[in-house]
């Protein structure tokens, strides 16, 4: 560790020292304050990094130990979470996509069917990550480890590469579709990012219940009408010059000869993952908690050999998203349980309670969609906000569904707005195809249209659903 990492540790506990022992606001119950204390340390640790996520997580459930904040035994309540254990599964289930090849053959497989011209090869590139996206929740494996090699070995099959001033023939507009396509698809299905679980402890919390596939149907005709504009709008403000890419098809299908035949353990992983999506979809029929499922996709892929313990053992990502995903979603729970965010949610009624429900909860969504700015993760921003802005709405008169939709979904949607916003941002600006100028500037005209998209459509959508 290096001497600023020990540095920032030594600030955060300072203050820390200083809040906890400084006195409080007399309104707020003192294991409330001291709850809210190591939360927002934690987060702000998480923004600031001084160590990986999972150590920062450690070093929180210790703090609040040792200070009597929280029991040792409400401490380790989070690994008992079934949300939590949803997350883990799901890790293990996504490394079959990327250990048997079968993710990288999806999205071949639509490169040559719609790959003829640069907008249909975009769209091609958006159905693989649709199709990925329920079984991978980690957006950074998905998107970096599947998509994003494809849509570069794509961009320099036509010549366009950023070291010969060639990006905007066909890179540029692939590296934000896929990007931004991304976020949508993340915000599409339960299992798609890792805070969606997250933020359905939260929900659940506050008194509220959303399945799997309720979350799917609600996000399925804003989630695919987002997904048929965003090619069109890029292509429209940002176009390629490449226009006729007749030799794409060619080059998947040349891959997909490379890969050979379907293997033995693609055919399992596929069967596998059909059988899951149709659990999660109708298991609430038979009482089998998505959790329940999750698991047994596992332990098939144990079984048919697709996946060994060893493979499980070395997932260090699932097992360090595993610590401090249990961790945040405690120390979450202590904040509501100990009576802070019912408190904080008093103050902000108070202050927007004259409005109309309507107009309120607008300016709330808007105040939580664009702070995403000020935040280098989605899960530290959905950990920090969600659930006071969650009870806010809902104290306002917003219809609870409504709040925990919009919410919910633009958890998702923000990570599209800036270069460090989510997992894969820094990943694909890192490859040099889209400057820093662009990239800001088509992050908020898509985060213009996403809103308009999930909260015009959604909303209207939902309601035909009845959820308001």
């Amino acid at each position: 560790m290096n001497q600023r990492s020990i540095f920032t540790i030594f600030i955060l506990f300072v203050i820390g020292f200083i809040l906890f022992y400084t006195g409080h606001p007399e309104t707020i119950p003192e294991a409330g304050w001291r709850a809210f204390v190591i939360f927002f340390l934690t987060i702000i640790a998480i923004i600031l990094k001084p160590l990986p996520i999972g150590a920062l997580a450690i070093i929180a459930m210790t703090t609040a130990t040792v200070t009597k904040t929280l029991s040792l035994e409400e401490v380790l309540l989070g690994f008992g979470s079934d949300i939590v254990w949803l997350v883990l599964a799901a890790f293990f289930i996504s490394l079959g996509f990327i250990k048997t090849g079968l993710g990288t053959r999806i999205a071949y497989y639509f490169v040559t069917i719609l790959g003829k011209k640069t907008i249909g090869l975009s769209y091609g590139l958006l159905a693989s990550d649709l199709i990925l996206a329920p079984a991978i929740p980690s957006v950074t494996a998905r998107s970096g480890g599947v998509i994003f090699p494809i849509t570069e070995g794509l961009a320099k099959s036509f010549g366009s590469t950023p070291e010969g001033k060639s990006e905007r023939k066909i890179g540029s507009f692939l590296m934000m579709v896929a990007f931004q396509g991304s976020t949508i698809t993340s915000a599409m299905f339960l299992t798609a990012m890792a805070a969606n679980p997250f933020i359905i402890s939260l929900v659940q919390d506050a008194g509220y219940t959303v399945s799997w596939g309720l979350w799917a149907l609600a996000a399925l005709v804003p989630g695919l009408l987002s997904l048929l504009l965003l090619p069109l709008l890029i292509y429209k403000v940002y176009p390629p010059t490449i226009r006729d890419t007749s030799d794409a098809p060619r080059l998947a299908r040349a891959k997909l000869k490379e890969m050979g035949k379907l293997k033995r353990e693609e055919f399992f992983m596929l069967m596998t993952f059909v059988l899951l999506l149709a659990l999660w979809i109708g298991g609430g029929f038979f009482g089998l908690k998505a959790t329940v499922a999750a698991l047994v996709g596992l332990s098939l892929l144990l079984i048919f050999d697709v996946l060994d313990w060893k493979d499980v053992l070395k997932e260090h990502k699932a097992w360090d998203t595993f610590i401090w995903f249990a961790t945040l979603v405690t120390l979450a729970s202590s904040l509501n349980k100990h009576g802070f965010t019912p408190w904080l949610s008093q103050q902000v009624v108070g202050l927007v309670g004259e409005m109309p429900w309507g107009i309120a909860f607008l300016l709330l969504f808007l105040i939580y969609f664009y702070s995403h700015y000020f935040f280098a993760s989605n899960t530290a921003h959905v950990g920090a906000m969600f659930p006071a802005f969650l009870l806010v709405a809902i104290g306002l008169g917003t219809p609870p569904m409504l709040a925990i939709f919009a919410l919910a979904f633009a958890s998702n949607l923000f990570g599209g707005l800036t270069h460090y916003g989510s997992g894969p941002a820094p990943l694909y600006y890192g490859s040099g195809y889209v400057n820093l100028k662009i990239w800001w500037k088509l992050g908020f005209l898509v985060s213009v249209m996403n809103i308009l998209v999930w909260l015009i459509v959604g909303g209207a959508w939902w309601k035909v659903l009845g959820l308001w």
